[in-house]
């Protein structure tokens, strides 16, 4: 798991890539609102949502409230599941690799397919190769909206995952409320 330290760092990196997304997407704060995600690290996550395969899992919650009582509504919100112990190896593999500029490229691609899923650009349920094209559309996506890398560093995270077939897994999960 993250130590605090780190946890400092990371917090640091989703305030970067929430910007650079909702730049890129062109998203006002008052729109930013309306795309519903929460980001979470190892020690905050369930164990269904543990991976050992990629740096985050992306899991849709969607919320189906009981239809007897009035005012409740239908929707879906994103999860967005850090694996501290898949991106710190990276770290330590990885002697240029930094644990800054890696999660601020992670949670923004992350964040792209989530502005994505949320614009009904992309369908979280895709079949195997639509997620895989889907999957460098938002590589591509994430390489553009970092631009000319202005963190130390980045631009060897950007030229090392380039060409990385999956950096997240998807899961769906049903929650009745």
């Amino acid at each position: 798991m993250f130590n605090s330290a780190q946890i400092g760092v990371v917090s640091q990196a989703v305030e970067i890539a929430e910007d650079v997304t909702a730049n890129y997407f062109k998203i006002s704060t008052a729109q930013w609102k309306h795309v519903r995600y929460d980001i979470r690290t190892l020690a905050e996550l369930r164990a269904d949502e543990i991976t050992d395969s990629a740096f985050a899992q992306i899991t849709r919650y969607s919320r189906k409230p009981d239809h007897t009582f009035s005012g409740g509504r239908h929707y879906d919100y994103f999860k967005i599941c850090l694996q501290d112990h898949n991106i710190m190896a990276a770290v330590e593999r990885d002697e240029p690799v930094q644990l800054f500029p890696l999660a601020v490229y992670v949670v923004t691609h992350e964040l792209v397919h989530v502005v994505r899923f949320c614009k009904f650009l992309q369908r979280f349920d895709a079949e195997p190769l639509e997620r895989q094209q889907e999957e460098m559309r938002v590589h591509d996506i994430t390489q553009k909206a970092l631009g000319t890398p202005r963190i130390p560093h980045l631009d060897y995270v950007l030229k090392a995952y380039r060409d990385y077939q999956f950096m997240e897994q998807l899961r769906d999960h049903v929650e009745t409320v």
